[in-house]
C-alpha cells in the first residue's frame, strides 16, 4: 500500500567507486598504456642526457620532468576514466571552450621558442600548448552535436560541428601547425563517417583538403620545405630525417645495445618527435614491434567495445578519440621512416612533453570512460528487437 501511495523506493548503486571502476574498465588497454609510459621513461634515459648536457642541466633532468608530467597524466587518466559519460561531456565542453580561447589568443600572448611556429604559452617553469588540450574537447563536443542532430527536431549538429572543425583547422594552419590541423580534421571525418555521412560528401571534403594543401604548398615556405624534403629521392644525412633513417638502419633486428646508440647526440628532438629512432637504434626492430603492438591493442580493443555500444554520443566520441590516438602514433612513426612528411607530433605516452602527456592522459581517460562496461543491452540486442 505504501508503494502504491508514495511510489517504490529508488534502487541506489551502493558499489564503491574503485571496485566498480576496476570491474568495468578494460584492464588490457590500461596495461598497454602503463607499459607504453614505462617504455617512454626507458627511452628517455637513453635519449635525453645529451640534450640535458647541452643545455647545462643534470643528466636526467628531462627524465625527471617526464616522470612528473607522466604521473600527472596517469592520474588525470584514472580520474577521468572513473567519471560517467555525462560528466565527461560536461567537463569536455568547459575544457574545449577554455582551450579554444587560449588557441585564439596565441598570436597575441604566445611564443615560438625559436622554432618558427607560435604554438605555446611560456609559463616560466613549463610551456603550455593549447592545441593538445583542444583535441579531446573538440571530439566530445563534435560527437555531442552529431548525436543531437539525429534526434527528432534536433539541432543542425553536423553542420555546426563542421563549422567548428574548419575554424580550428584555420587557426592551427596560421600558426603554422599543419600536423595538428590534419589530425583534427581526420578525427572529425571519422566521426562524421560513423554518424552516417554520405560517401560523396566525404569525397568532396577530401578534394577540398587536397586543394587547401596545394594552396598551402604555394604560399607557405614552411609547408613547401617539408613536402619537398619528403618527395626528394635523396635524404640529406645532416637533417633530422637523415639521422633518424640512418639510426633505424643501424639498429637492425636486435639493436646496437643499450646506451650504444649515436643518434641521440645528433638529433635535437631525439627525446620527442624522433624517439622511435632511438628505440630502433638501441633496441632494434623487436622493441619497435612491441610498441606498435601496444598501440594496436588499445585501438582494436577500444573499437571492439564501441561497436557494441547503443548510445550514439558515446559511440561517436569514443571512435573519434581512439582514431586520433592511433593516427597520431602512426604519423609519428611514419615520419621517422619517411612514409609521411615531417610533422612536429609526439608519440603518445612515449615522447617527452608536458602538454602532450597530460592532454593524452585526459583523452585516453575519456576513452576509457566511454568504453567501460555498463548495464545496458548491446546494440545487437537493439537490432534484434530485444530490450531497450
Amino acid at each position: 500500500m505504501t508503494e502504491m501511495v508514495y511510489g517504490a523506493a529508488p534502487v541506489r548503486d551502493v558499489e564503491p567507486i574503485l571496485p566498480k571502476w576496476w570491474r568495468t574498465i578494460d584492464k588490457w588497454s590500461v596495461s598497454c598504456v602503463l607499459i607504453l609510459f614505462g617504455i617512454g621513461i626507458l627511452l628517455g634515459l637513453a635519449a635525453s642526457p645529451p640534450l640535458a648536457e647541452k643545455n647545462g642541466f643534470e643528466p636526467f633532468h628531462y627524465v625527471q620532468r617526464q616522470a612528473a608530467f607522466g604521473f600527472m597524466a596517469l592520474t588525470a587518466m584514472m580520474l577521468t576514466s572513473m567519471m560517467s559519460p555525462q560528466l565527461v561531456r560536461r567537463l569536455a565542453v568547459v575544457g574545449f571552450l577554455a582551450a579554444f580561447v587560449a588557441l585564439a589568443l596565441l598570436p597575441v600572448f604566445g611564443t615560438d621558442f625559436g622554432k618558427g611556429a607560435v604554438r605555446w604559452y611560456s609559463l616560466g617553469f613549463a610551456a603550455l600548448q593549447p592545441s593538445e588540450f583542444l583535441k579531446p574537447g573538440f571530439v566530445v563536443v563534435a560527437a555531442w552535436l552529431m548525436a543531437a542532430s539525429q534526434e527528432i527536431n534536433g539541432p543542425p549538429g553536423m553542420k555546426l560541428s563542421f563549422f567548428i572543425a574548419v575554424l580550428i583547422v584555420l587557426m592551427l594552419a596560421l600558426q603554422p601547425d599543419f600536423g595538428q590541423a590534419c589530425l583534427v580534421l581526420f578525427g572529425w571525418g571519422v566521426m562524421y563517417f560513423v554518424a552516417g555521412a554520405p560517401i560523396l560528401l566525404l569525397v568532396m571534403i577530401a578534394g577540398a583538403v587536397v586543394f587547401a594543401g596545394t594552396l598551402a604548398y604555394s604560399n607557405s615556405e614552411h609547408f613547401a620545405r617539408r613536402i619537398d624534403g619528403f618527395l626528394s629521392p635523396d635524404v640529406d644525412p645532416n637533417t633530422q630525417l637523415g639521422f633518424a633513417t640512418n639510426a633505424i638502419m643501424e639498429g637492425g633486428f636486435f639493436g646496437v645495445g643499450v646506451g650504444e646508440g649515436s643518434v641521440k647526440w645528433s638529433l635535437p628532438d631525439a627525446h620527442t618527435d624522433f624517439i622511435i629512432a632511438v628505440a630502433a637504434e638501441e633496441y632494434g626492430l623487436v622493441l619497435v614491434m612491441v610498441i606498435i603492438a601496444l598501440y594496436t591493442g588499445i585501438v582494436v580493443r577500444s573499437l571492439s567495445r564501441l561497436m557494441r555500444e547503443r548510445d550514439t554520443f558515446i559511440r561517436l566520441a569514443g571512435t573519434g578519440l581512439v582514431a586520433m590516438f592511433g593516427v597520431q602514433a602512426m604519423i609519428n612513426m611514419g615520419v621517422a621512416v619517411r612514409l609521411l612528411p615531417a610533422k612536429g607530433m609526439t608519440l603518445p605516452f612515449v615522447s617527452y612533453g608536458g602538454s602532450s602527456l597530460i592532454a593524452t592522459g585526459i583523452a585516453v581517460g575519456m576513452l576509457f570512460a566511454f568504453t567501460r562496461s555498463r548495464p545496458q543491452g548491446e546494440i545487437n540486442d537493439l537490432l534484434r528487437g530485444r530490450g531497450r
